[in-house]
């Protein structure tokens, strides 16, 4: 029944959705456009690139935007917007890759949580407190400081930072769906445990999961920026966005500021996507706000 609103133009087609979300979460409909741009420039970025991201046009540094560069090349004379769309595409991998694994384990985790409840939902919890006690980004820094700067070691303390958040949004799901009649008689006719969870309350714990699942990527995008900027991310010369704000972005701010302005704008403008595509996934999603 949460789900209703998704296919509620079944013979009209996506794009009478696309349409009716434009009206009623215009917010949300340009999050979803935005996020289908960086998601065609990951997917195509062979094909978009303009230029190698990772060559060097010796005596070619610091060229402003124009016909040649469309954004311009950094301080050693690479392609600024060749970087920017690839970049995309480390981006979406780190954020996919951590989502899925955070979030899903993280909603598990919950979903048992509130399940079995006691002492074993007591302890759970407060290994939730646990983790969520340190600072994001300092959790962060110290898992990929102990593993080491590299893609997968990123996607893994990313994943690792944002298990919490999804298992106390799941665990609070599961404890309202808990209360339902059904739940209660699916016990009483001998249910398992295993199917009790994964047949009456993982259903009802679906909504929430894709609204925790959108929005949490955004915030792996900013997690693995704010690593590779700290220079513990992405290794170079993966063109990284977090990457590309750091070392001569900075030191050329004011002589080159393209180099940092783009890379930003990219950053910000994603997360911005996936923030407001969120949203709109939670109003439409959350049958107490559809009239709204």
């Amino acid at each position: 029944a949460d789900l209703a609103p998704l296919f509620c133009y079944p013979r009209a087609g996506p794009l009478a959705f696309v349409g009716a979300l434009a009206g009623r979460k215009p917010l949300g409909a340009a999050g979803a456009c935005i996020v289908l741009l960086v998601a065609v420039a990951a997917l195509l970025a062979p094909l978009l690139a303009p230029h190698d991201p990772i060559r060097i046009y010796f005596g070619r540094a610091f060229i402003p935007p124009g016909q040649e560069f469309l954004l311009g090349t950094d301080n050693v004379g690479r392609d600024l917007l060749s970087r920017i769309i690839w970049g995309s595409r480390i981006s979406l991998i780190v954020a996919i890759a951590s989502v899925a694994t955070g979030a899903t384990v993280g909603a598990f985790v919950g979903l048992a949580s509130a399940h079995f409840g006691g002492a074993f939902d007591m302890l759970v919890q407060r290994l939730i407190d646990s983790l969520m006690a340190f600072p994001t980004l300092v959790l962060g820094i110290a898992i990929v400081g102990i593993l080491g700067p590299s893609l997968p070691n990123v996607v893994a303390a990313i994943a690792i930072v944002l298990l919490p958040q999804a298992a106390r949004v799941i665990r609070s799901a599961a404890l309202v769906a808990k209360g339902n009649v059904y739940i209660e008689a699916a016990r009483a006719i001998g249910a398992s445990n295993l199917r009790i969870m994964l047949v009456h309350l993982l259903p009802q714990c679906v909504a929430p999961f894709i609204v925790i699942a959108t929005a949490e990527m955004g915030w792996a995008i900013m997690v693995e920026a704010s690593l590779s900027f700290l220079g513990v991310g992405i290794p170079p010369p993966e063109p990284s966005w977090g990457g590309m704000l750091a070392g001569a972005a900075r030191r050329y701010a004011e002589t080159a500021p393209w180099i940092g302005i783009f890379p930003g704008v990219a950053i910000s403008m994603t997360v911005f996507g996936f923030n407001y595509l969120g949203d709109a996934l939670r109003d439409v999603l959350d049958p107490r706000l559809r009239g709204q």
